[in-house]
């Protein structure tokens, strides 16, 4: 029962927020030309680098196991915010379609397992959790390549102390992928440290996300995208199995895509960790305010 609730909560959010953000969306042609047809937007939402200004509220279900008594009993929902507003640059020299990105991930856990070690017992918290975000330069080139170089790091914002890392961390990031008639494939590494924070523990991890996502038509993308990541600290890797599936539409005259994700995590740490993730994605596609504004009209 308590799942079906969670899971159908995550559904109501992801619907609300696409009514909410209908009243910003325009023509994603800025007014000139044809519209663009759910087809194509689904193909450049499929571009990491694409220049369309989203608002993606992810909503995941984890399933939790590991060493320490308990674990495979606990489990917890996450609702994950990304606004992405890209800012649109100067072609490059050789004709590249050049973006600048600012993306923060907001997450807010809802009954976050955490476990006392003074009692062994388990307890869940609810708050927000430390902000993610990564500024980058991306381009698209004319071949179709795509690379990015920026950096990605995380805020000590959570407002519970279990939900706290404590610390300042940032690092580099880095996207090299091949954009396809038939899909995109490629990599997007990144890494993190500790550079500031009230926590003593030295944080360094890297994380790869890799992915190949086909493109059937009628705005259907089904590939796979893990992220997968080391912790060099503790020698502990994180591995999923993915599979996503998504589908691109016309709410009114707004574009949604709305996205279905499974993840079998292969390895995780011993003692705990995620065995199965769920995930429920919206992703409205509205007007880039941001650059308006930034350029005056």
């Amino acid at each position: 029962m308590k799942t079906t609730v969670r899971l159908a909560c995550a559904l109501a959010i992801g619907i609300s927020s696409v009514a909410r953000a209908q009243d910003a969306a325009v023509s994603l042609e800025g007014g000139s030309g044809p519209e663009k047809s759910a087809d194509e937007i689904a193909r450049e939402l499929a571009n990491p680098n694409n220049s369309l200004a989203s608002l993606t509220f992810k909503n995941q279900y984890r399933f939790y196991d590991g060493s320490i008594p308990g674990s495979a009993s606990q489990d917890n929902f996450t609702l994950l915010f990304q606004p992405v507003f890209p800012f649109p640059l100067s072609p490059t020299s050789s004709g590249g379609k050049a973006n600048l990105f600012v993306r923060p991930a907001l997450p807010l856990l809802f009954a976050q397992p955490v476990l006392d070690p003074a009692t062994g017992s388990w307890d869940s918290v609810t708050g927000l959790a430390d902000i993610g975000f990564d500024i980058g330069y991306g381009v698209t080139e004319p071949n179709g390549f795509l690379w990015a170089v920026g950096m990605v790091g995380t805020l000590p914002t959570a407002t519970d102390s279990r939900l706290a890392g404590g610390q300042f961390r940032l690092g580099p990031e880095l996207l090299l992928a091949k954009f396809e008639k038939w899909g995109v494939y490629g990599i997007f590494p990144s890494h993190q440290w500790d550079v500031a924070g009230w926590r003593d523990r030295e944080f360094s991890a890297s994380q790869l996300q890799a992915f190949l996502v086909f493109f059937p038509g009628d705005g259907w993308n089904v590939g796979t995208t893990p992220i997968m990541s080391y912790d060099w600290k503790s020698d502990e890797w994180t591995i999923p199995l993915n599979l996503t599936v998504s589908k691109t539409f016309k709410f009114g005259r707004m574009p949604v895509k709305i996205a279905a994700e499974i993840n079998y995590y292969i390895e995780r740490p011993d003692n705990f960790g995620s065995e199965w993730m769920i995930g429920f994605n919206v992703t409205p596609v509205v007007e880039n305010f941001v650059e308006r504004w930034i350029r005056g009209n």
